[in-house]
């Protein structure tokens, strides 16, 4: 399979980023951590880049098998965990790192306030 990559941006108010992702054949899902299902962001994401978007919120996916994580964390714990487990993380609320976690967000790992108008082909 032949994948795209997409620059994601930080909308307003948001931190972090710009991020470039692109899937790997080890490395295939946008993960929707959202509730509800795949959120309107990953699907976006996955769209423009030949991935899968997967509800992880009700369905399991390995880290090592995330593209990034899509989130709707408005508080500190998802916002920190898929960072400290390598996995590019796109926060759809505009949000900087805190709490335990936050050291291991970056602006090369995290971006929020993220929008479709965020999510472009690179």
């Amino acid at each position: 399979m032949s994948y795209r990559t997409v620059k994601i941006s930080a909308g307003v108010g948001g931190w972090g980023g710009s991020l470039t992702v692109t899937p790997t054949p080890q490395r295939t899902v946008v993960a929707s951590i959202t509730g509800g299902g795949v959120h309107p962001v990953a699907q976006r994401i996955a769209e423009l880049t030949g991935a899968e978007a997967v509800d992880a919120f009700n369905h399991h996916v390995r880290y090592d098998d995330m593209v990034c994580a899509v989130i709707d964390c408005g508080g500190t714990a998802r916002v920190g965990i898929y960072p400290m487990k390598n996995v590019p993380t796109v926060d759809v609320h505009p949000v900087a790192p805190g709490g335990p976690l936050a050291r291991h967000v970056k602006a090369d790992n995290f971006v929020s306030g993220v929008g479709l108008d965020e999510v472009e082909g690179a």
